[in-house]
């Protein structure tokens, strides 16, 4: 690994600063949600916060105890990050984007337009140059952050309007929320991130979402499509960049250490080999998404 990319790898002190701030924020926030009754809003925050925790510890866990050949991690791999992926793109598709396009459909594709172009000037602004072989893990973290807040921030303006708590809302978070948190993670502890950055991305819709309540801003169906939709862009980005790619250069690259000069040697051959697994487990990431919003 590279100097600079290792500058990129926060420290395990400021990694404990910004883990005590956000307790901190997320205690404060709950605190003056329960006095104002904000209980829909702390209930959704929450809910957000501990699923995408739980796939984050169900990830960490994952990647600490990888074994067996390179084959068969690779196999893994694939699995692991193509049914998160696929998780992920097809409960936006059903969930997120519907919502964004419901206040106004233009300014929502605008909104999803923004999101997407902006995730990918985050990850190519803030990552390693491609020739440093390891990209940074930050990125990830920022996006997924944005996309939290973005979301919080429209959640809370439109309470008032928000359906009663249920099996489909809870299906909506817990089908992005859960696989991000898992595919996040195993990606940080394989660049050797502490996990506990995703702190962030998982309490950023509570930490968003109460203050706009206790507010009560001015609603607006333009303003709402936009920041909504620029939140689903963001994580449509993510789910993208998630997706288990076989090429050289790619996350499962990497994960053999497949270097430049020996594309075409025996561990080259067995990222190639894996590409059937990386359609199959996506297909069916997916599938599990749209099997469980058809029974409710």
């Amino acid at each position: 690994m590279s100097s600079r990319t290792s500058t990129r790898t926060p420290s395990p002190r400021a990694v404990r600063w910004t883990t005590g701030l956000i307790a901190c924020g997320l205690g404060l926030v709950t605190a003056f949600g329960l006095v104002a009754g904000l209980m829909k809003l702390l209930a959704i925050g929450w809910t957000a916060f501990l699923v995408m925790m739980a796939g984050a510890e169900m990830g960490r866990r994952a990647e600490t105890h990888v074994v067996g050949t390179v084959a068969r991690r690779l196999r893994r791999l694939a699995w692991a990050y193509g049914l998160s992926s696929g998780a992920m793109i097809t409960s936006a598709a059903l969930f997120l984007v519907p919502n964004a396009v419901s206040h106004d459909v233009s300014f929502g594709g605008l909104g999803i337009a923004l999101g997407i172009v902006g995730g990918f000037a985050i990850h190519t602004g803030l990552s390693p140059q491609a020739s440093e072989g390891e990209a940074a893990s930050i990125p990830v973290v920022w996006v997924l952050s944005m996309h939290s807040l973005g979301a919080g921030l429209v959640i809370g303006a439109v309470y008032a309007t928000m359906p009663a708590l249920g099996a489909v809302l809870g299906l909506a978070i817990v089908s992005h929320k859960g696989p991000a948190g898992y595919a996040a993670a195993r990606r940080l502890r394989r660049r050797g991130a502490s996990v506990l950055l995703l702190l962030g991305p998982a309490a950023a819709v509570c930490i968003a979402t109460v203050p706009v309540g206790l507010i009560d801003p001015p609603t607006s169906d333009a303003f709402h499509a936009v920041v909504f939709g620029a939140a689903t862009g963001l994580f449509l980005h993510v789910a993208i960049d998630f997706l288990p790619r076989c090429g050289w250069g790619s996350e499962l690259s990497r994960a053999a250490r497949v270097r430049p000069d020996s594309q075409s040697g025996p561990t080259a051959r067995r990222v190639g080999n894996v590409r059937h697994h990386a359609v199959w487990s996506t297909l069916a990431g997916s599938m599990l998404v749209v099997g469980a919003w058809a029974l409710l």
